[in-house]
Parts: structure tokens; C-alpha cells; sequence
């Protein structure tokens, strides 16, 4: 098959549905009031500008997001940044907020529902092929190779896959494969995983990113939506019961992803407050694993317009700098040292401070004499002059949330508490 001619039309052909209606609860209070992929990652960006932008730079122009957990900032973020696409071409990406559209009145109960419950907007557009993504992941991927290899293997369903230590499988659907990519398991979290041939130390594991031919994905959806016993998802429900049964392939990540150099293939599920917090100080590294700078395949979103970003004084004990670190737009930093930390956008660090490790979100305010070590503050925070956190555990754990690894989140309740 020559994919110079066949893709451009077949990736027409194809309809993306992002799933970003998730809770994201692992991330403790900054899902407060935002759902999971509305929060900011990497300085300028949202996590759901990854998934987005593999589509776009993919080719695919016709992209559904079904939201519903605290949509807001979700839906206001997608209106200013993705609504470039020509209309008049049939490109869009459209908000699909959940809308209880079957005949139980229900929000969505599982991933398979929630594709289910827009299932007569899907026949409306009429696609051979439906992309599925998670709308929370940190990545870069060819879609259209996967699809393409989708349409070389004749299968009715591909499952993009990524190997992972064998200790880690139990956080997600694993798959079995024979040697021509055949899945022969599909095991949600399991405790006992089945492992790669040949790997005994690791397993293939689902990225929750599939390809459906259409009129399949119907049948499988109508079917499941009659069996009281599923609880509508995916993973735990629509794949497992295929295998043996239908032509359901895994496709490793690493024939799909944008390689940054010789690194490994990049992914991450930042959904725990330690993955998130150690996949933007990565980016503060000399070579991270994700590269942000790559013209090729850009991370498209939209910001503020706020002025370049500022360093005043240079006196002996005064010095406004920031080192091995990431600073945005709209941030002043001064009189102070930054030390292998992100700034978020509108960042004002006072003088005589002191930040190391740290994640700081758009529009906080850092008074003088403060010190912060293996923190992330959250949007709009206002910490008072003096204050240390990540140097007494006992006390930050009295104040705040602190993670398993020790990373200590500060938000404006948890501050507004302290007396």
C-alpha cells in the first residue's frame, strides 16, 4: 500500500474523539476546579495541547472533546486556542459536553459510554474510522502511521501500546501479543501481568489510544450499552471481550511516536502529583526528555499577550537570576535565584527569595525572604514575605498536601488556612 496516496484520504475519512472529561483525582487540589487535561503543564501550554497538537500536526482536521468534569476552564481554553481550524473545509474541533443524551439521562458512566452517548453526532459525520485519545497525556505521536498500519493489517481494532516495568502494570490495561502484533489478552490492572516474550521484566501496556473501524465501533457500543452488567469502558469492558474473537492489534508506540534525538520513546500519564511535578522539572534539564523546541512538530496553544520576561539587580546579595530553569512570559524576577525551577506565565518573585525544585503556576506572587524547595504552587497564589516550605516535612505536612516522594502542593485555601 503506498501511504503517500492513500493517507491524505483515508485520514479524511477519520473522526477524532478526545475523551477529557476525567477528574484526575491523583492530583489532588489542582482538579479542585478544572478537570485533568485543563491543567497547565510546561510553562505555556495545558496537558490537553499534546493530544491536540499530534492530531493536528497528524493531518487530522475533524476532532470531537467530550467533556464533563468542571469543563469551564477546559472549554474557555479550547474556544481561544483551537479555533483556527476552516470550517468551510469541515475542520473543526468542537466541544462535546455531556449532555445525558440516552434514554437513562445519565452522565457518562465509562470511557465506551461516553462514545456512546454521542453516537448519533458520530454517524452524522459519517467516518470510516474513529480515532479514540485520552485527553490527559504528555506525548508526541504520528497518528497517521498508526493509522495506516491499522489499514495494512486489515484489523477492526489497533491499540496503541507501550512497554512498562513489570512492577507498574497493575496502573494499566495490559495486553498479550502473539509475534505478528495479534492481542491475545487484554488484562485491565492486573496484579499478576502477563509479560513481553523475551522481556520477562516488562509488559505491553495500553496508552488508551485506539482506531475503530465505524460500523464496528457501533455494534460494539450498541451491544454494550444493553449489558447491565458492563460498566462501560473500554478497557475493562469492549476490548477484553474481543480478544479471539475480532481482528484487535497492538500497535507499539515506538513504529508512531516523534523520537527527540536518541531519548526513548516519550510518554507520560501525568496524573499523580510526583509525575506531574517531575515531568515539567525535566524540562528544566540540559537535554530533557521532551523536547519543546522541536519546529517539526510543534505544541500548538495560545497564551496571554504579556511582555518578555525580566531579571532586575545585580548586586552582591541581590541578584535577579534563574538558572537551569524555564521562564515565561510576564515574569519578573527580582533580586532573587532561581535554581532548576518553571515559571509559569505572570510570575513575580520579590527580592532576596530563594526557589529550587519547584513548579510555579501563572499569576503567583512570591514576597521577599521566601523560600521554596520541591514545591508546586498553584495558579494565583500570593505567599507571604519569610516563608519557607520544603524545609521542615513536619510542618509542610500540617499545611499542605505532600506527596509520596515529598513534594508539597500549595494552593490559596491551603494558604488562606494558616493562622
Amino acid at each position: 500500500m503506498n501511504s503517500q496516496i492513500i493517507m491524505p484520504a483515508e485520514i479524511k475519512k477519520t473522526l477524532v474523539l478526545v475523551l477529557a472529561g476525567g477528574k484526575g483525582t491523583r492530583l489532588k487540589q489542582l482538579t479542585d476546579h478544572q478537570s485533568k487535561p485543563a491543567v497547565p503543564f510546561g510553562g505555556r501550554f495545558r496537558i490537553i495541547d499534546f493530544p491536540l497538537s499530534n492530531c493536528i500536526n497528524s493531518g487530522f482536521r475533524k476532532i470531537g472533546v467530550l467533556t464533563q468534569y468542571k469543563a469551564h476552564s477546559l472549554i474557555k481554553h479550547i474556544q481561544h486556542a483551537w479555533s483556527f481550524l476552516r470550517s468551510e473545509l469541515n475542520e473543526f474541533v468542537e466541544i462535546w459536553p455531556a449532555q445525558q443524551q440516552t434514554a437513562s439521562e445519565s452522565w457518562y458512566k465509562g470511557t465506551a459510554d461516553a462514545v456512546y452517548q454521542n453516537i448519533s453526532t458520530i454517524k452524522s459525520h459519517a467516518p470510516k474510522y474513529v480515532l479514540i485519545l485520552a485527553g490527559d497525556h504528555i506525548y508526541k505521536q504520528d497518528y497517521s502511521l498508526m493509522l495506516l498500519d491499522h489499514i495494512e493489517k486489515k484489523a477492526q481494532v489497533s491499540v496503541a501500546c507501550i512497554e512498562v516495568p513489570v512492577r507498574e502494570a497493575s496502573s494499566f490495561g495490559i495486553m498479550g501479543v502473539d509475534e505478528n502484533d495479534n492481542i491475545t489478552q487484554f488484562v485491565e490492572k492486573p496484579s499478576n501481568p502477563p509479560t513481553i516474550p523475551g522481556k520477562p521484566e516488562k509488559a505491553l501496556a495500553s496508552m488508551g489510544l485506539y482506531i475503530f473501524n465505524t460500523d464496528f465501533l457501533i455494534e460494539l457500543l450498541e451491544k454494550d450499552a444493553k449489558d447491565e452488567t458492563s460498566v462501560h469502558d473500554f478497557g475493562k469492558n469492549i476490548l477484553p471481550s474481543l480478544v479471539g474473537k475480532a481482528k484487535i492489534m497492538a500497535h507499539p508506540f515506538s513504529k508512531s511516536c516523534v523520537l527527540n534525538g536518541d531519548k526513548e520513546p516519550y510518554w507520560r500519564d501525568v496524573g499523580t502529583l510526583d509525575s506531574y511535578w517531575e515531568a515539567n522539572i525535566d524540562l528544566t534539564n540540559i537535554i530533557p526528555d521532551l523536547n519543546l523546541y522541536d519546529a517539526h512538530w510543534p505544541i500548538w496553544s495560545t497564551q496571554e499577550q504579556l511582555p518578555p520576561a525580566k531579571f532586575v539587580f545585580s548586586q552582591d546579595n541581590r541578584k535577579g537570576q534563574a538558572l537551569d530553569s524555564l521562564v515565561s512570559s510576564g515574569c519578573i524576577v527580582s533580586g532573587s535565584h532561581v535554581n532548576h525551577s518553571l515559571l509559569f506565565s505572570n510570575v513575580h518573585v520579590h527580592s532576596y527569595c530563594h526557589i529550587e525544585n519547584s513548579v510555579i503556576l501563572n499569576n503567583c506572587e512570591i514576597h521577599r525572604h521566601v523560600c521554596l524547595k520541591n514545591v508546586i504552587l498553584d495558579e494565583n497564589c500570593v505567599i507571604p514575605e519569610g516563608m519557607k516550605i520544603g524545609y521542615d516535612m513536619e510542618q509542610d505536612r500540617r499545611r499542605f498536601e505532600v506527596s509520596e516522594k515529598g513534594i508539597i502542593l500549595v494552593t490559596r485555601e491551603a494558604l488562606a488556612a494558616i493562622k
